[in-house]
């Protein structure tokens, strides 16, 4: 049930991170930001409510607006409250708020946003407690201006369901309010997967979209996702069945806890879970919907587990207050959580769109009886597919043995031009190698290819069996090909996808495709108790083969025992980690270009490179270097060896992880080489600006004279004269070049004070 009530004044947009995309491919430009930092991912108890400030509490609301968090209602465990807190994130200090006017009577299990400068309040649970009487849901809605502390209750116009534990939020200049307690009544026309009324349960709005998270519906508790498009008053349910087996799984059912939204990402603390009080923080990425679980930093003042609380977002980090915790006490505990905001991982999405575009192909698959063709990349496919691999190398060797006899037979053409064929190759280029797939139709390869380049498939669509059909296929294709990966995706997909109107025709399939494992779950899918009688009754029924139907008759008259197997079930191996094993070797025989820095030879992969780089894509399609080499470097500075391997891993595998040297290095190399997005460049801020130590520091400082980072430097000879007698000690100081050592000495000069100068010519 979702309510929009119109509001009159423009909605703030929620901080954006902030990059800066004007910075030349020169690192001189390079600026940071030297301490103090937070440690990202660390929790850290923050100064909690004094019981002369306000009362411990739970069921209560926090709302952020600039840099205060705003605390009301709730109760105590004894008493409903309607007082209102501040709490002033940077001093770290407890006040209450000023107001003025009648404010909403005491109340708990009700919802509180900001828009504008005002916060509102609507509904929730009222009345006495501690007594049990005039207890009842509410239907009001009071304003709060934070500039005057004024509390004014809004008249209403039109019929708005009392209700509590409901949700709410604020989007394009409306009130938006679902579910909760006597939240039943449909108030605006919703279509899709509608979630069950629920109470209890948190909101958010990421991406133009509310999700909603778990909650209690009856007696009933859910860990479904839902998100409910604005535009279109849409719901869907976020499947999870792309996720694999050893994949981090969504959080278990729970209610009572909080889920607020940053950057692309959803975070879930606590609540009740099946009797118990978890205290890990799970994260939703929106983009590749996928969940994780954060690891906290190794100095983190973790809270403890609790239902009822409230949380907060101020710039880049989330407030938890309160709840209920142990022995359904009440807390009045302030915690701080520190985000990261990096900006996400477009390896999927870069090798994704290199398959969608065939551009630089330099392989054709031949696939069945029809001699349909699929073009694709010999570097991705074979790091992919052991099966392939042995595909392709057989093809390959029998194109050498043609090259070889045609080259005996005819003499070498020459003056050949450099026209482009439709795949983007040059045709002086070799030919396209041919692959013949007897087994294989064009369309469940495909869909095959695009899981090999991106590590995902399309969900069928609801009501679809083509779409089931098909996946059919590319499963019986992952068996034939080894895919394991694949396999658990298809049969995830397949048997979330069976329902009432499908099961036979799924059955019937798998029953021809020898699809034991799948015609085993269509089998036991019809003779459930409560899809039995349905699905005999139906036509499809009627035209089913006799053997499947007397198994089915069989199956319902004596089923067989249940086997449970505590085999592991292999799950292969990701897109990332079969990148990694290409760069470290495995795709070695396959390398088609060079890449030389300062004169020594790096074998790689043209396919590859143009994915991810819009530079090598831009020097490939239009000016491939005859020899096949292209110098490294970016813009005038030639990284140092260990940095260029780092920018490999980075543009193969989407690692990040480098030591700090090497960050600066690379960090203009997202605008010198165009990658999607300045994700490396963040990763080398961060690692720059936390991990500069004394062990290191005169590595740094060698590179940061090399890349002319000149506050980098700085902030290297401040460290190497603040510490140095340790520094002194360390052997690569005797290595460093004459400038270098003239610099140590000019700042430990200027450091040393004109007393010290007295005293030690006293000394001599």
């Amino acid at each position: 049930v979702v309510v929009a009530a119109t509001m009159s004044c423009k909605s703030k947009v929620a901080p954006s991170v902030d990059f800066d995309h004007s910075c030349s491919d020169s690192v001189e430009y390079l600026t940071l930001n030297f301490g103090p930092f937070e440690t990202v991912h660390r929790w850290r108890r923050l100064p909690p409510c004094d019981e002369f400030v306000g009362a411990r509490r739970s069921k209560h609301t926090v709302v952020a607006y600039r840099d205060a968090i705003y605390v009301f209602g709730g109760d105590n465990g004894k008493n409903m409250l309607n007082d209102l807190l501040r709490f002033d994130v940077k001093d770290c200090s407890w006040c209450r708020a000023f107001t003025t006017g009648t404010p909403p009577a005491p109340r708990y299990h009700h919802s509180a946003v900001v828009y504008g400068s005002s916060m509102f309040v609507f509904g929730g649970y009222t009345g006495d407690i501690y007594s049990n009487s005039n207890l009842k849901n509410k239907n009001d809605l009071f304003e709060y201006k934070f500039a005057t502390g004024q509390w004014t209750e809004w008249k209403v116009e039109g019929r708005l369901v009392a209700r509590s534990a409901h949700g709410a939020t604020v989007y394009n200049d409306k009130l938006w309010i679902f579910a909760g307690y006597d939240g039943n009544a449909r108030q605006i026309e919703q279509s899709g997967e509608i979630p069950p009324s629920c109470c209890n349960f948190p909101v958010a709005v990421c991406q133009d979209k509310m999700f909603v998270f778990s909650g209690q519906s009856g007696a009933k508790i859910t860990n479904n996702l839902f998100q409910f498009e604005f535009k279109g008053h849409i719901w869907t349910r976020i499947p999870t069945e792309h996720l694999l087996r050893g994949s981090p799984p969504p959080p278990q059912r729970r209610y009572g806890h909080t889920m607020v939204a940053f950057d692309r990402h959803l975070y879930v603390f606590g609540g009740a879970a099946d009797n118990t009080l978890p205290n890990e923080l799970h994260c939703y990425d929106v983009d590749s919907q996928t969940w994780e679980v954060i690891q906290p930093s190794t100095d983190s003042e973790m809270p403890s587990g609790r239902l009822f609380h409230a949380a907060a977002v101020i710039h880049d980090a989330m407030y938890i207050f309160g709840g209920t915790v142990d022995n359904n006490v009440r807390s009045g505990e302030m915690y701080r959580f520190q985000f990261s905001c990096y900006p996400k991982c477009t390896l999927h999405e870069d090798y994704g769109k290199l398959w969608e575009n065939r551009q630089f192909c330099d392989v054709e698959f031949i696939l069945g009886e029809r001699e349909e063709k699929v073009l694709g990349h010999i570097a991705i496919v074979t790091a992919r597919c052991k099966w392939l691999r042995k595909k392709i190398l057989q093809a390959r060797d029998r194109q050498k043995q043609k090259s070889k006899l045609e080259c005996n037979e005819e003499s070498e053409e020459s003056g050949s031009g450099s026209q482009k064929d439709s795949s983007g190759r040059s045709s002086r280029g070799p030919p396209l190698l041919e692959v013949s797939i007897r087994e294989a139709d064009a369309q469940p390869f495909e869909v095959l290819m695009q899981f090999l380049y991106t590590d995902k498939i399309q969900y069928p669509r609801r009501g679809h069996v083509q779409d089931v059909l098909l996946i059919m296929d590319v499963y019986k294709l992952a068996l034939s090909f080894k895919l394991s990966r694949l396999e658990q995706l298809c049969v995830q997909y397949i048997e979330a996808s069976v329902d009432l109107q499908n099961v036979l025709s799924v059955c019937e399939n798998a029953n021809k495709l020898q699809l034991d494992q799948l015609k085993e779950h269509c089998l036991n899918f019809v003779v459930k108790e409560s899809h039995f009688n349905q699905v005999i009754m139906t036509k499809e029924f009627e035209h089913l083969s006799t053997p499947l139907i007397v198994e089915i008759v069989r199956r319902k008259q004596q089923p067989p025992p249940r086997v449970y197997s505590d085999q592991p079930v292999d799950i292969g191996t990701s897109l990332v980690q079969d990148m990694k094993a290409c760069l470290e070797g495995a795709g070695h025989e396959f390398c088609d270009i060079i890449l030389l820095l300062d004169g020594h030879p790096r074998p790689a992969h043209k396919a590859i490179l143009a994915a991810r780089s819009s530079y090598f894509e831009a020097m490939f399609r239009s000016f491939m270097p005859e020899d096949g080499q292209v110098n490294i470097s970016i813009g005038e500075m030639v990284p140092s060896t260990q940095a260029f391997e780092s920018m490999l891993r980075y543009i193969y595998y989407g690692d990040v992880n480098m030591p700090p040297e090497d960050s600066l290095y690379l960090f203009a190399a997202p605008y010198y080489y165009g990658f999607s997005n300045n994700r490396l460049q963040a990763y080398c801020k961060q690692n720059l600006e936390m991990n500069v130590t004394v062990e290191n520091v005169l590595q740094i400082l060698e590179a940061a004279d090399k890349t002319q980072a000149l506050d980098m430097k700085k902030h290297c000879l401040h460290i190497i004269v603040h510490q140095f007698t340790k520094v002194s000690k360390l052997p690569n100081l005797r290595s460093l070049s004459q400038p270098l050592l003239l610099d140590i000495i000019d700042s430990l000069a200027s450091h040393i004070s004109d007393k010290q100068c007295t005293e030690m010519s006293s000394d001599i």
